[in-house]
């Protein structure tokens, strides 16, 4: 895994973590998930896209 993958990955794990973290201490937010799976997908593209 390249290193720019590698740093996406870790990001998109740390937002996942601080998103979570906001859903439980003050409460959902729609739009924070979104981004969240917005981002996801575009790491998981990124990976499939370097592995090929």
């Amino acid at each position: 895994m390249p290193g720019s993958a590698k740093t996406m990955a870790a990001l998109t794990v740390g937002a996942l973590v601080l998103v979570t973290a906001y859903t439980v201490t003050i409460g959902g937010d729609g739009w924070l998930w979104f981004a969240w799976v917005v981002l996801g997908l575009t790491t998981i593209g990124t990976l499939a896209a370097r592995g090929t």
